[in-house]
Order: structure tokens, then sequence, then C-alpha cells
């Protein structure tokens, strides 16, 4: 009777109905497919099978992922490039008012610098806090670009100023920055941090780890990859 209200012809047959309600999911799955794996590549080592690799989902306001960088970024250090890659999804959680905003400054300085990418995530929480919630209340969206543009400028360099305005204004990198968090929700991400290894997602998502965790993780993966 629900179809019939629809406009569907009771004689429709089975096939054409299901063509009608799964074609609009597939095409709305292939447009979301992008050109390049998400996602920025640390010391722009490109990721590969043959090493351990390490996903990390960051929101470059959010005090959990700030707390998770240093133990990951010391662990990261500890391997070789040669055993460990890792790859950081920016995931801009919705209420955290200026999450998309640095989210987006991030792709627009790794489209500058992709060298730059990482300074400027370590600034951003470093920084954190003047981009919370309370801080930015009273503040116009504008004046909340203004301000993450010039602190992207740290990372790159104020003779790319104008490089970064301009990238608050091409929609593409508002379409990566949606496309990131996009690729989070496919992977089951609702929070962060978010970490996977090899494809498999740790459990505490959400949370940070420490350094002692990180190794005991990676250590017995790296005596298997070696054996």
């Amino acid at each position: 009777m629900a179809l019939l209200k629809q406009g569907i012809h009771p004689s429709t047959s089975p096939l054409l109905l299901l063509s009608i309600f799964i074609v609009p999911l597939i095409v709305e799955a292939q447009s979301l497919v992008q050109p390049k794996y998400d996602g920025f590549v640390y010391k722009n080592k490109p990721a590969s099978t043959d090493t351990i690799i390490i996903e990390a989902f960051f929101d470059p306001v959010c005090p959990d992922s700030r707390d998770a960088w240093p133990p990951l970024k010391q662990a990261v250090h500890h391997y070789t490039q040669a055993s460990v890659s890792l790859i950081v999804h920016t995931f801009p959680l919705p209420y955290h008012d200026n999450a998309f905003v640095t989210s987006r400054a991030l792709h627009i300085v790794n489209n500058i610098n992709s060298s730059a990418t990482y300074k400027l995530l370590e600034i951003f929480f470093n920084d954190q806090e003047r981009f919370y919630n309370a801080q930015t209340l009273n503040n116009s969206r504008a004046s909340v670009v203004n301000q993450v543009t010039q602190v992207a400028a740290k990372a790159v360099g104020k003779t790319h100023l104008s490089a970064i305005r301009t990238g608050f204004l091409d929609r593409k990198t508002d379409l990566a920055t949606r496309s990131s968090f996009k690729y989070g929700c496919s992977r089951g991400v609702y929070g962060t941090p978010f970490f996977f290894v090899n494809g498999f997602l740790l459990p505490d998502g959400g949370s940070p780890m420490d350094y002692n965790k990180w190794r005991s993780i990676i250590d017995p993966l790296v005596g298997k990859s070696k054996a």
C-alpha cells in the first residue's frame, strides 16, 4: 500500500523496484570516491603495504587528539620509515565550533607545501585553547577564518598568506574537508582520536594512547614482518 501511495503501479516488476531504490545508492557511493587516498602522510613518505600502516583520525581542536599526538609521534620515530608508515585524517567533530575551519586549513596548507602540514597541526595543538567554543563565541565566522589564516601562515610562511586566503574561497578545499569527515564515518569513526593499524580498528576509540601502549602494539608486528 505504501508503494501505491508513492505512485508505483502494482504491476511493477520486483527487479524494477529494486533498481529504483538501489541505483541512487550506487551513484551516491561513486560520488564519494576520491581520486587519491584520504589523509596526510607523515614525512611525505608514501604508505606502503610493506610497512605497518598506522592511521589516526584527529580533530585539530580536540584536547584528546592533542594529547594523543606526542606519544604517537614518539612511537613512529622509534621505528625506521621502512617499518612504519603514518597517515593522519582530519575528522572535525560537529560539537567543536572551529573544527571544520582548522581542518580545512590543514588541507589548504597541504596543497601549498605538504612538508608544512604536520607543522600546522602541531601549531593548532599547542595553541588550541584560542579556538575553543567559548573563546570564539562572540566572533564572526570571517574573524575566525582570519585568525586561522594567520596561524596557518606560521607554518608555510607569510609569503603564502594570499594563497591561504584564496584556499578558503576554493570549493575544492571545502569538499576535501567534507570528504575526510565522510571517509571517517565510512570507517566507523565517531570521535577523536581513533586509530587503525593495518586497517584494523584499535579499541578505546576517543582516548589517547601512551608511548608504551604503542610499543606494545607495534613491536610484535615489526617482529612478525621481519620473520
